[in-house]
């Protein structure tokens, strides 16, 4: 005689297929996330983390220097841009003997970064321009050096 299954019995195999399927999408997200991008965005994120200080260090002697500075982005043809930065002390008179550079960085695009010296066009006023290689957003950081002082100043631009 065949003995007759009671009803029900693959119960505990449908709860056993659902930890499968539970695990086994489990172990893909985990495998995609250890394999894709690791969300750095910033080369040597570690080491400026540690030189963090050394960052607000050179913030607080930047305002202690007391310069005031002037910037203007005059935009031109064929997505160029005519820069403009101008440097006073802290009683307005303009600063001379400046080294000043800038660094333009497309945030969206690698490949088109371009660092470029500021030529001297007027006291304390310094310039250049630049064809840029794709119109659009731009990051402009501007260092200028002189003696024992330094200064930089960030700027988002927009090309045509």
């Amino acid at each position: 005689m065949v003995a007759e299954r009671r009803p029900g019995w693959w119960y505990p195999y449908i709860f056993v297929a659902g930890f499968v399927v539970v695990l086994l999408v489990n172990f893909t997200m985990a495998y995609f996330a250890n394999s894709t991008f690791s969300g750095l965005a910033t080369d040597r994120a570690y080491e400026k983390g540690l030189a963090y200080n050394q960052t607000l260090e050179a913030a607080r002697k930047q305002d202690e220097l007391g310069w005031t500075v002037g910037s203007n982005v005059d935009p031109q043809a064929n997505h160029g841009a005519h820069i403009t930065i101008s440097y006073q002390d802290r009683d307005g008179k303009p600063l001379e003997d400046l080294t000043v550079r800038a660094s333009l960085v497309r945030p969206t695009a690698k490949g088109h970064d371009r660092e470029v010296t500021l030529a001297r066009v007027a006291p304390g006023t310094y310039a250049t321009a630049q064809e840029l290689p794709l119109s659009g957003v731009w990051d402009m950081t501007v260092s200028a050096r002189g003696g024992d002082a330094a200064h930089t100043l960030a700027r988002r631009i927009i090309v045509p």
